[in-house]
């Protein structure tokens, strides 16, 4: 069973699902970032098996979310989402041993920690987004990448969707029911989808979670407190990464885990996962579980 926490940093105030003692310090912290339209209950088997394994394992409801609280600076900018992450390490008292795990925007931000020098997160993973500057290689096979870009763009239409005024709002049910249905095709999201009415059951709150895409029109001008990791999230990472991909996502085409495996750092690996769609966490729990593990236990 999992505990909440609240993690109280300078501009927000997280709570957080727990498995294993969080103020172990004996126990290396494993901080575990959930994505869009998701919630931090997108852990609820990898946080018990990470738990078993001897880690302290925290995953706040990331900034917007409830129950944590919406930021009083309005900020949903990659570089406010690691300040968070390095938050929760410095408050809880995290060491070198301190891993991150992030799905969807977590792998954004975890994907900029990797980047980050000052990140004290000595392993990353990161699922169903690879770091952005991988995704920028050009492919052997030009004609190909311009293929998967051509089918990516297609697959993106709710990232501008959601950044139009009181719209993604007025029809955010039926939107994040949609994108479920749509990015993992086959499973029963019925579940998740309660945990998120009740995570976002406000019009306050839906602004705030559609903000994350609205940020990125202002993706440069975070406010000042954030500036020292603004160049973090398109860097290529240092850190030994770990990326997992659904080969059945709806939302990011499959094909850029080929792309991208050739252009992460010493000790990295990426993984297409069978059987899997974009929420292959929920999807196939044992396989993702063991790979993390395997990455986790490496060196």
């Amino acid at each position: 069973m999992s505990e909440l926490l609240d993690v109280r940093l300078p501009e927000v105030t997280l709570r957080a699902l727990t498995w294993g003692d969080p103020a172990d310090a004996d126990r290396p912290l494993a901080l575990l970032l959930h994505g869009f339209p998701d919630t931090a209950h997108t852990w609820r088997h990898l946080g018990p098996r990470l738990a078993e394994e001897g880690y302290r394992v925290v995953a706040p409801f990331t900034r917007g979310y409830g129950p944590s609280e919406i930021p009083v600076d309005g900020s949903f900018h990659v570089p406010a989402l690691v300040s968070d992450a390095i938050g929760v390490h410095r408050v809880l008292g995290g060491d070198h041993r301190a891993v991150v795990v992030g799905h969807d925007w977590g792998a954004i931000t975890a994907n900029a920690l990797a980047a980050c020098p000052d990140a004290p997160f000595a392993r990353v993973v990161a699922m169903a987004v690879p770091p952005l500057s991988a995704m920028g290689h050009l492919a052997p096979d030009p004609l190909g990448y311009l293929t998967t870009l051509a089918r990516q763009a297609r697959m993106s239409w709710y990232i501008g969707f959601n950044q139009l005024p009181r719209l993604p709002e007025a029809r955010f049910d039926r939107l994040v029911a949609g994108l479920w249905a749509a990015w993992s095709p086959g499973y029963d999201a019925s579940v998740d989808l309660a945990y998120l009415r009740r995570s976002v059951d406000t019009p306050e709150r839906r602004s705030a979670v559609l903000g994350y895409y609205r940020a990125f029109r202002t993706a440069w001008r975070p406010p000042a407190r954030y500036r020292a990791h603004r160049r973090c999230w398109l860097a290529d990472p240092i850190r030994p990464l770990l990326y997992l991909h659904g080969a059945d996502d709806g939302c990011l085409n499959p094909r850029y885990v080929e792309r991208v495996a050739a252009h992460l750092p010493p000790g990295s690996r990426a993984l297409a996962v069978p059987g899997a769609g974009h929420f292959l966490n929920l999807e196939r729990p044992d396989v993702v579980a063991a790979e993390v593990l395997a990455h986790l236990g490496a060196g």
